[in-house]
C-alpha cells in the first residue's frame, strides 16, 4: 500500500510541476511575461532550444516580422546570407551593441570567442539557429541574452529583433570565408 500512496503522489508531483510552466523569462512592466515566453512557435516552425540549458525556449512568432525572419522561422536558413546591404546592417548592429568589445572588429574573438569557426566554443553556433538562439539567450556565464525583452530585464522593449539577429549573423558569417551557417 504504501508503494501505491508513493506512486500515486509522484504522479501528482510531476502533474503539478507540469501545469506550472515556470518560465524564467522576466516579467514586463506591464505584469505580463517578456515576449520570449509570450507564445511558442507555430507547429511548423523550427524549435528553439537555449544555448544555457539546452531547455526549449519558446519565443513569440510575431517577433518574426519581416519576410526573411519568416522563412527563418520556417526553415532555419538565413536568408540575408551572402546579401550585401543585410551584411552591412549587421555590421553595423554588431558594432552598435559593443559586440565587438569582447569579440573583436572582425569577430575572430578577443576576451570572448571567435565567432567564425571552423571551431565554436558553442558547436551548435556552426549553424545559424545555433547562434541564432546563442545570441537571443545568451550563454552561460559569458554573454548576457541580447533578444527583445531579455536583454534588459523588465523592458520588453529593449534589445535585437531576429531580424537584426539574421542580419548580425550574415556579417559574421561573411568574416568567416566559407561557412554560410545554412549547410
Amino acid at each position: 500500500m504504501d508503494k501505491l500512496k508513493l506512486t500515486l503522489i509522484m504522479a501528482l508531483l510531476a502533474t503539478a510541476l507540469a501545469a506550472c510552466n515556470k518560465s524564467d523569462a522576466p516579467a514586463s512592466a506591464e505584469g505580463g511575461k517578456a515576449p520570449e515566453a509570450a507564445a511558442a512557435p507555430a507547429a511548423n516552425a523550427i524549435q528553439f532550444v537555449d544555448t544555457q540549458e539546452g531547455k526549449p525556449l519558446a519565443i513569440d512568432a510575431a517577433l518574426f516580422d519581416t519576410p526573411a525572419a519568416k522563412e527563418f522561422l520556417a526553415t532555419g536558413k538565413n536568408p540575408y546570407i551572402g546579401k550585401e546591404d543585410a551584411i552591412a546592417k549587421g555590421k553595423k548592429t554588431f558594432q552598435l551593441y559593443s559586440c565587438t568589445q569582447c569579440h573583436g572588429p572582425e569577430a575572430k574573438g578577443q576576451v570572448g570567442p571567435g565567432l567564425t569557426g571552423p571551431t565554436f566554443k558553442y558547436a551548435k553556433d556552426a549553424t545559424n539557429k545555433g547562434m541564432f538562439e546563442t545570441i537571443w539567450h545568451g550563454t552561460n556565464g559569458g554573454m548576457g541574452a541580447k533578444g527583445i525583452g531579455l536583454m534588459v530585464p523588465g523592458d520588453n522593449t529593449q534589445g535585437i529583433k531576429p531580424d537584426e539577429v539574421l542580419q548580425i549573423i550574415a556579417w559574421v558569417r561573411s568574416m568567416s570565408g566559407s561557412l554560410t551557417g545554412n549547410e
